[in-house]
C-alpha cells in the first residue's frame, strides 16, 4: 500500500506572492527591478536565521533553534525526492552552491534533453521531458514510501495541484506585501477543496498546513 504523500512547502507574502517582481533570470540585473532583493530578503529573513538552514547551506554556526527551526528540519527530513520546474532549476543552477541543498534525487520538468547531473552531497538531478505524471511516477519509484516534495516554482506547483496530485501543503505567511510578483495561486481550478489541518504562529511568520480533499 502506498503511504507516501506528495506535498509542497513555500513562504508567501500576505498578498499571495512567493517571489517579488523582477526575481528571474531575465530581469535580475535590470535597474528597474533592483528592489527585488530587498523584498526577497524581507520574505525570507526568518529562514536565514534558523540553525538548520544555516547548517544545511554552510552559512556558519549559530542560529535559532525554536519552532520555526524544527519545522524546517522536519520538512527536510521527510523529503525523499523533490520535483521542480525548469525555471527554478535554471536559476538554481547558477546560484546554488556546489553542494546543492537537496541531498536527494531531484526530477526536473523540462523540454531539455540532458543526462543526469550529479552533485556533491547526494543530490542528483534527473531531467524529465514527458510531463508531470511521468516525473511523479519516476519519483515514486525512487521514494518508495517516502514523501515527495514539489519544490517549485509556482507554475510547477499549480500543475500538480490542478491535476489532483497534491495531498497536503504548508504555507509560511510572512507579514509583507509585494503588490506584484509570482503568484502561487494565479491559475487554480476553483473546484479544488482544501481544509486547514494545523496553524502554528511564531514571532515573524504563521505556518498553516492544509489537506487537499480527494474526490
Amino acid at each position: 500500500m502506498q503511504t507516501s504523500k506528495v506535498f509542497f512547502d513555500v513562504v508567501m507574502s500576505l498578498d499571495g506572492f512567493i517571489a517579488p517582481e523582477g526575481m528571474d533570470l531575465a530581469h535580475a540585473n535590470d535597474p528597474e527591478y533592483k528592489q527585488w532583493m530587498n523584498k526577497w530578503m524581507a520574505l525570507q529573513q526568518w529562514v536565514f536565521r534558523q540553525k538548520f538552514f544555516r547548517e544545511n547551506l554552510h552559512l556558519g554556526e549559530g542560529g535559532e533553534t525554536g519552532q520555526d527551526n524544527r519545522m524546517m528540519e522536519e520538512t527536510f527530513q521527510r523529503t525523499s525526492v523533490s520535483i521542480m520546474g525548469k525555471n527554478m532549476f535554471n536559476g538554481g543552477e547558477q546560484f546554488w552552491p556546489e553542494e546543492a541543498p537537496f541531498h536527494t534525487p531531484v526530477f526536473v520538468l523540462t523540454d531539455q534533453i540532458r543526462n543526469p547531473w550529479q552533485r556533491p552531497g547526494d543530490t542528483t538531478f534527473y531531467f524529465v521531458n514527458d510531463g508531470i505524471e511521468s516525473a511523479l511516477h519516476q519519483a515514486r519509484e525512487v521514494a518508495g514510501n517516502g514523501d515527495i516534495r514539489i519544490a517549485g516554482g509556482a507554475n510547477c506547483i499549480q500543475q500538480y495541484l490542478n491535476a489532483g496530485l497534491i495531498d497536503e501543503f504548508t504555507i509560511h505567511y510572512v507579514p509583507v506585501f509585494f503588490g506584484h510578483g509570482t503568484s502561487l495561486f494565479a491559475h487554480m481550478n476553483p473546484e479544488i477543496k482544501v481544509k486547514m489541518r494545523e496553524t502554528i504562529p511564531s514571532k515573524e511568520v504563521v505556518h498553516i498546513t492544509y489537506e487537499v480533499e480527494k474526490k
